[in-house]
């Protein structure tokens, strides 16, 4: 199968869940969908939602919650 990289466009701090006492947005192992957020970046108190961008299955993370990420950072693969 094949493997697609999540890559943030934007720096900043990535979230994994959308507040703290939130569950994570997805799990290795768990099905999205191409418009499904997968976590945050925030810059300067703005938050951008990160998408799938595909439909697939998570396989891994390249970053964690509060992991600081430049533009173009793979931040999950997902397998089509």
């Amino acid at each position: 199968m094949a493997q697609h990289e999540v890559r943030t466009p934007i720096p900043g701090v990535f979230y994994r869940r959308p507040a703290p006492d939130q569950p994570e947005y997805v799990v290795v192992g768990e099905s999205v969908t191409a418009g499904q957020t997968i976590g945050l970046v925030e810059v300067m108190k703005q938050y951008a939602e990160i998408k799938a961008g595909v439909d697939g299955t998570i396989v891994s993370f390249h970053v964690e919650g509060d992991d600081i990420i430049g533009p173009g950072d793979v931040i999950a693969i997902i397998e089509v």
